[in-house]
């Protein structure tokens, strides 16, 4: 199948490239950031406001929406793009990692996943077909197949029996893609910190055929050189046709290194998470904004930054709308924190077009020290 995918400039320094992938609602520049939309919105931001911090695809969950408001509702407004007034290009999550955090509340076999709601305790059931379905329905312009996240730690035989579970329902998935309605699938990579696995789950789905290979089930507890590790090797196994997805990671040293490896897409509550918790990206490092040092402090949180709130905010009225648990605290902070993050992947596609990514890379821990 021909592949989204195309690639502008490969580093020579190592496995980073610079590309764009084509979807439905447009095309999106790679190395990308996806900020986490989990249930249609990005918390405390308009969509407005992610296209003002340079935002072109974020990322929704299949899971939550499937519950609340319900697929049925949003199909009644033409789909989440209409729903949210947001016309960029949407991925969602099939909803796996999700059951798996709420595992306590599931039962995974091989017809799929039984689960309580976490709102009201309704018994639930989500199949590979059903993942596909809600997906489609949503019409998010890419989907993820429904896949079992591996814990860590994990037994060989464990991680083995959940991988080939993740192949037989990639395999349904893809039969269940209704691939006329413009909507890209895109497999993912278990085994978990396992190589042998990590090569038999990415040949299983090279098998099957995907607009895009995904590596799930990293950074849940492993050590972060053991994470990165097996991104390396994963990265190395997957067609460089198409695009490389690291799911649900991470830190901005998380996102210099992924790259580094090879990956192209990105997502991770943390910016959006840190930003509510008071916890401030910057240029030379973090910035926890609710300590006293900053009370009467009338600089920008970062002087190097020309988003809305560094353009028109102190870090003392930051720290008094944090501490007085205002709203507007969180808005904020989160403009600010996603705008670094779009600013990091910039940073990193314009050294990857002047083919100085080993540079940027060793510029960007001597500022973070």
């Amino acid at each position: 199948m021909a592949s989204p995918f195309t690639l502008h400039r490969q580093s020579s320094q190592c496995a980073a490239r610079r590309g764009e992938v084509t979807t439905s609602h447009g095309v999106f520049q790679t190395p990308v950031f996806m900020p986490v939309g989990t249930q249609a919105t990005v918390k405390g931001m308009t969509p407005a406001d992610l296209k003002n911090i340079g935002a072109e695809i974020i990322l929704g969950n299949t899971y939550h929406l499937y519950i609340r408001p319900g697929c049925e509702l949003i199909k009644e407004f033409g789909g989440l793009h209409n729903f949210m007034a947001w016309d960029r290009p949407i991925l969602t999550d099939s909803g796996g990692f999700q059951i798996f955090s709420l595992r306590e509340l599931a039962r995974i076999s091989e017809e799929g996943a039984a689960f309580k709601s976490h709102l009201d305790g309704s018994a639930l059931f989500l199949s590979p077909e059903d993942a596909v379905e809600v997906q489609e329905t949503l019409g998010s312009d890419i989907m993820m197949c429904l896949d079992t996240c591996i814990p860590y730690p994990a037994d060989l035989n464990e991680a083995r029996q959940a991988t080939d579970l993740t192949a037989r329902w990639a395999k349904r998935c893809r039969a269940a893609h209704h691939r006329d309605k413009g909507q890209l699938l895109f497999g993912i990579v278990q085994g978990g910190m396992h190589k042998e696995l990590r090569a038999q789950a990415t040949e299983q789905l090279l098998e099957i055929g995907f607009d895009g290979y995904a590596m799930g089930g990293l950074s849940v507890g492993e050590p972060k050189d053991l994470m990165l590790d097996i991104t390396e090797y994963t990265a190395a196994l997957m067609p460089r046709d198409y695009p490389v997805y690291l799911m649900g990671v991470g830190t901005p040293a998380d996102l210099v290194e992924g790259v580094w490896r090879g990956v192209d897409m990105f997502d991770c509550v943390m910016p959006t998470r840190n930003a509510r918790n008071g916890m401030l990206f910057t240029s030379t490092g973090k910035v926890v904004i609710k300590n006293a040092r900053y009370q009467r402090d009338q600089r920008p949180v970062d002087e190097n930054c020309t988003c809305y709130t560094c353009r028109n905010f102190s870090r003392a009225y930051l720290r008094h709308l944090y501490m007085a648990h205002e709203i507007l605290a969180a808005t904020l902070n989160t403009i600010h924190n996603l705008h670094y993050y779009a600013g990091l992947m910039a940073g990193i596609r314009k050294a990857l077009e002047e083919d100085r990514y080993e540079e940027f890379r060793r510029e960007f821990y001597t500022k973070n020290q």
